[in-house]
């Protein structure tokens, strides 16, 4: 019941997403930065209501990614340089913090 209550809200999502991007009139760039911001959308609800804080963990290493992606596409569209010194230390820094997350999950101490 579960999955199929989960597959009827993926299909309805899905088909919202497509019906509304579909009558949108902007540039291929323009619907990539939407597609970008509903996908931080969606990882923002997962992160505040997220049932485990194993699932607010992959929430918030979600959310890193599609930031790095960000200022990886406003690299390549600005081709300013400084978008690409941002991402490289958001990726390291989320590392660090999913490292430490997941020792905090387990119940270990940070020097163990």
């Amino acid at each position: 019941m579960k999955f199929l209550r989960w597959l009827l809200g993926f299909a309805f999502l899905a088909g919202l997403v497509f019906f509304i991007f579909a009558r949108l009139d902007v540039s291929p760039q323009g619907k990539l930065m939407l597609y970008l911001l509903m996908c931080f959308l969606l990882s923002l609800v997962r992160l505040f209501k997220g049932p485990t804080p194993a699932d607010r963990a992959i929430a918030t290493d979600v959310f890193g990614i599609l930031v790095i992606g960000f200022c990886g596409i406003l690299a390549v569209y600005t081709a300013k340089d400084w978008y690409m010194d941002i991402a490289i230390a958001w990726a390291l820094q989320s590392f660090i913090g999913a490292l430490a997350l997941a020792k905090f999950i387990e119940g270990k101490n940070f020097d163990d």
